[in-house]
């Protein structure tokens, strides 16, 4: 039995690389704005920074940590895709970097709390 394309692991594995991709283009505008508070309003970064000790901002990163790396191993895929002279077995890598993802960011959160 043939699975419709959009329940396709590889298709999921496109939508969450396309998704990552776009929320970390969202997300480095607010980064380069708090990076430019610690050299023009260093009191002000204080006050931002101390939003990090709330536990949602925490699931915030964990979140954007994931993302990072869902995007960093699901572009690492593709590139095995495009430049490796053999086929090599495109779900095994989409699980394996969605699986690196997971870990890398639950190591992240883990140091936070």
């Amino acid at each position: 039995m043939k699975m419709p394309p959009r329940a396709h692991p590889l298709w999921l594995a496109y939508i969450l690389h396309r998704v990552s991709g776009v929320a970390l283009a969202i997300f480095l505008p607010l980064h380069f704005w708090v990076l430019a508070m610690a050299l023009n309003d260093p009191a002000g970064l204080d006050g931002f920074l101390q939003l990090t000790d709330y536990t949602v901002v925490k699931l915030a990163e964990f979140g954007l940590v994931f993302g990072l790396a869902v995007h960093m191993f699901g572009g690492l895929r593709l590139m095995a895709l495009e430049w490796l002279p053999w086929s090599p077995p495109q779900k095994t890598l989409a699980a394996g970097a969605a699986a690196a993802s997971f870990l890398v960011a639950t190591l992240f959160l883990m140091k936070a709390l």
